[in-house]
């Protein structure tokens, strides 16, 4: 998940496409992910940051001397260095919120907050919400805190929450940079939304409801306490820097004449403008000063935070490292998975299989196991090339938005749009690496003592039999018979 504006990962034009076996490095690094909090956790927990770099360090040596592709690996470092500011920031700045709710925590309680985190996502991103609501609701059902609580957390706020802005979530915030209207996935995302939010909200009421009959639970006295049923906001002065951070996220130089960004030429790099494209064919403006905002914004709110609310949250920096280093394995390994299939998606027996139920799935399955931006740009990209037109085109895409392809309408350009833009969010939760704040709420959850399923676990026990028949039922019944 990147909030950056580079391109879609490819070969660059003039060099080699990677070869099939390049990917073993992105499958050996997907399946020591699974198998080692499982069956090798103490070597796993020593070593994965080594392991990560390793495979990313070899992928990335491949690309360059094997390759001569440059182009691939620098989008790939702007794409993670964009991804980590915004995460640690949002992270940070979070952690020094704490919130007390002081009521039981019923299973309708529950299900409000969940749904309230569902609709905040849109506002400060699905990020900023999990940080600053995995903790209060993990303290609201301490007594009683079972892991579906996380994985129902992850599923709504994490994930499907921010399907309605392009602040929700990176994919739908890349789209937007290349000309999609901000209000265009609220529009044509919120019917999905308010459906899939709605049964995952009642399948996680009956879930709580049910473990509550099932094990006659007496709460520990606490039908004897009374609640004020007020909530209370220690270090609320770090919203500021929340709001500064959603804030920056708009600064990017590649729509903002006067903002300086990292211009990259086949003659190298220099800080350049946006006015500099005109005049440098096939360059690049990547962000660096929204960055620096953001990783300004994570130092400041920590040295500045409300001592009360870090000691409260018991924060610290455990989790933003397991996914820094985690996702350095991912954005350097996926690279070949992302060009192979990218590659394929835009040549003409890829073309001839696009369709909007053919994007629903493939976007969806690929989201669930890579990042689900380049994921999105990638099939947003062939899907308009299949139809004769230019993701580099603010025009193209516009038109493209209001079903118009080539001067003449296209209904199935808004189907397909749709589907790529719903598969990518909704996905992201189909396992723990799916989208950044998978990881982040997992890693708070344990450091809680909540013993979370494994990699495996998380999908056979949860992601398979609810998750993907939520989504299944979204497709049938916004999908697979329209158009």
């Amino acid at each position: 998940m990147t909030v950056g504006v580079a391109p879609a990962l490819a070969s660059g034009g003039s060099h080699p496409e990677a070869a099939a076996w390049s990917v073993i490095p992105f499958a050996t690094l997907l399946t020591m992910i699974a198998t080692g909090p499982l069956f090798y956790e103490k070597f796993w927990h020593h070593n994965y940051p080594k392991v990560a770099v390793g495979l990313a360090s070899a992928v990335v040596l491949y690309y360059i001397f094997g390759l001569h592709n440059t182009h691939a690996p620098i989008h790939a470092f702007f794409e993670y260095f964009q991804f980590i500011a915004l995460l640690s920031g949002l992270y940070i700045a979070s952690g020094g919120i704490m919130i007390k709710v002081d009521r039981k925590g019923t299973p309708m309680v529950n299900t409000i907050l969940l749904i309230f985190g569902a609709v905040i996502s849109n506002i400060i991103g699905t990020t900023g919400a999990s940080m600053l609501l995995i903790r209060p609701f993990m303290r609201l059902n301490q007594q009683r805190l079972q892991p579906y609580h996380i994985v129902f957390f992850i599923f709504i706020v994490s994930n499907v929450g921010g399907a309605l802005t392009p602040i929700g979530d990176p994919p739908l915030f890349l789209g937007f940079l290349k000309g999609v209207p901000f209000e265009w996935t609220l529009v044509h995302s919120l019917p999905m939304w308010a459906f899939a939010i709605t049964i995952l909200g009642l399948i996680f009421y009956f879930f709580d409801k049910r473990f509550i009959n099932k094990t006659n639970l007496l709460y520990d006295g606490e039908e004897e306490k009374e609640y004020s049923n007020k909530i209370s906001v220690t270090g609320s002065k770090n919203f500021a820097w929340l709001a500064v951070l959603v804030g920056a996220v708009f600064l990017d130089p590649s729509k903002i004449a006067w903002l300086p960004g990292i211009l990259q030429t086949h003659e190298g790099f220099s800080i350049g403008f946006l006015s500099d494209l005109e005049h440098h064919e096939g360059a690049t403006l990547f962000s660096f000063i929204r960055e620096i905002i953001m990783l300004t914004v994570g130092f400041l709110s920590f040295k500045l935070a409300d001592q009360e609310a870090i000691k409260g949250n018991e924060f610290n920096f455990e989790p933003i490292r397991e996914v820094a280093f985690i996702f350095i394995g991912i954005f350097g390994t996926m690279m070949p998975a992302l060009e192979l299939v990218a590659n394929f998606a835009k040549s003409p027996e890829g073309a001839a299989l696009i369709t909007h139920n053919s994007l629903y799935w493939a976007t969806g399955a690929l989201s669930g196991i890579l990042d689900n931006a380049p994921t999105y740009l990638n099939f947003f990209t062939a899907a308009m090339a299949s139809k004769g037109a230019d993701i580099g085109v603010v025009k193209d895409v516009i038109d493209f938005t209001n079903g118009i392809v080539q001067g003449s309408p296209n209904a199935e350009a808004i189907l397909e749009l749709t589907a790529i833009s719903v598969a990518a969010v909704f996905f992201g939760a189909m396992t723990y690496i799916g989208n950044g704040p998978n990881f982040m709420v997992k890693s708070i959850a344990e450091q809680s003592g909540v013993e979370m399923p494994s990699f495996f676990g998380y999908i056979v026990r949860y992601s398979l039999p609810i998750l993907l028949s939520v989504l299944v039922i979204v497709w049938l019944v916004f999908f697979a018979f329209a158009g």
